[in-house]
């Protein structure tokens, strides 16, 4: 998060975000007879757009990363892992690995950013491949979510919010933030980034455990890296080679026979709303389509925003003003227009329609594919809010 002061309002708080160039620029906000009565304070950040793409340009030679270029990049027991998944990657894979590569156009310059406001090693950029191919609805087996693949109680320990309703790990501004500090954390904590990313995958608490176990007197540093690594976790031994793998061919993709990244960028407006609001309330009152709300805010997991408290949304460029206009309009019985029903045993379609005051048909509508027969226990239905 940035350190900018917003002014929060009974119903929302606006932001408009704004990008020029590839440089960070702060402006002091727009002209007071845009918005008189509101603070307005402008932030470069990056989103999709298919229509103005540049291409993500590679690095020079002389250029070295602390990770990829380190010291132990090319140790033996590194080296096998790390040339296996190249030698996938461009055969096999590669499929997958273009695909990861084009995802990874739409989220670079959210990510550069922050790599850059904190100074950390560029190579970070490319760690959501092997996270989450660059899907910021990617679920693990382990329930690990995001493009960062947050666990939930780590998640909340860095800050973001988890709830049935709102799930920051799937905000790719809000997850890349906290990913980011965590993996500086740890590298504050092991001076060594080859044990900052074997914490981000098994645990800071493991880490120093096998540390003091193993080599306690070791001096931190990547060598510590290379004492503890026969005794790490299967997958996270794999983690750091893999990585390496992941960053030699996206930095330098052509030579792999990849095509180049292309990085698209677009300004979108930003405001906070405080009170419960369905996304298609939203789409109305920013003058847009739902389905591009649902496209740039995939952390809003219920499809609306959580009552009570700040959500940040994210609506497309130059829709900032329109949707403050709108949304004041709009009854506040009125901007929740569904809602959710957890079934429960003994629940029936024709008990939840009677609780609600809708009529089985419109539940039926609201929910494809659910059969009035057999409701699943735990099931959430949507129930359209009914309106006098």
């Amino acid at each position: 998060m940035t350190g900018n002061s917003t002014l929060v309002l009974p119903l929302f708080c606006l932001q408009i975000l704004v990008l020029s160039g590839c440089n960070r620029k702060y402006n002091n906000g727009l002209p007071p007879a845009f918005f008189p009565d509101i603070e307005i304070n402008t932030e470069e950040i990056w989103y999709e757009d298919l229509d103005n793409p540049f291409v993500l340009p590679e690095p020079p030679k002389y250029f070295s990363d602390p990770i990829v270029d380190g010291e132990f990049s090319r140790d033996r027991v590194l080296t096998e892992v790390t040339d296996w998944w190249i030698e996938y990657w461009t055969n096999r894979g590669s499929g997958d690995f273009a695909i990861f590569l084009k995802r990874m156009g739409r989220y670079s310059r959210i990510i550069d950013l922050r790599i850059e406001s904190l100074e950390l090693p560029s190579s970070l950029r490319y760690l959501p491949i092997i996270e989450s191919g660059f899907r910021p609805e990617a679920t693990s087996s382990a329930e690990a979510t995001g493009l960062w693949q947050f666990m939930r109680a780590t998640a909340r320990e860095a800050g973001l919010k988890v709830s049935a309703i709102l799930d920051e790990r799937r905000d790719p501004v809000r997850s890349t933030e906290e990913a980011l500090r965590v993996l500086k954390d740890h590298y504050e904590r092991f001076s060594s980034w080859y044990l900052s990313l074997a914490a981000y995958n098994a645990g800071p608490s493991r880490v120093t455990r096998l540390i003091r176990e193993h080599a306690p007197l070791s001096p931190l540093g990547d060598s510590l890296y290379l004492a503890i690594y026969p005794f790490l976790p299967k997958e996270t031994q794999e983690f750091v080679p893999k990585f390496i793998a992941a960053a030699t061919i996206a930095r330098s993709p052509s030579s792999y026979g990849f095509d180049p990244v292309e990085v698209s960028e677009v300004l979108f407006d930003e405001v906070v709303l405080t009170d419960a609001t369905s996304v298609d309330v939203i789409a109305q009152a920013a003058e847009t389509t739902q389905q591009v709300i649902e496209e740039m805010n995939p952390q809003l997991i219920r499809g609306f925003t959580s009552p009570g408290s700040e959500t940040r949304i994210m609506l497309p460029s130059g829709k900032g003003e329109i949707f403050k206009r709108n949304y004041q309009l709009v009854p506040k019985d009125e901007r929740l227009s569904v809602l959710e029903h957890q079934v429960i045993s003994g629940d029936t379609l024709g008990h939840i329609a009677l609780r609600y005051g809708v009529s089985v048909s419109v539940l039926l509508e609201a929910n494809p594919g659910v059969q009035a027969t057999r409701l699943r226990i735990g099931y959430w239905l949507k129930v359209p809010a009914q309106q006098d």
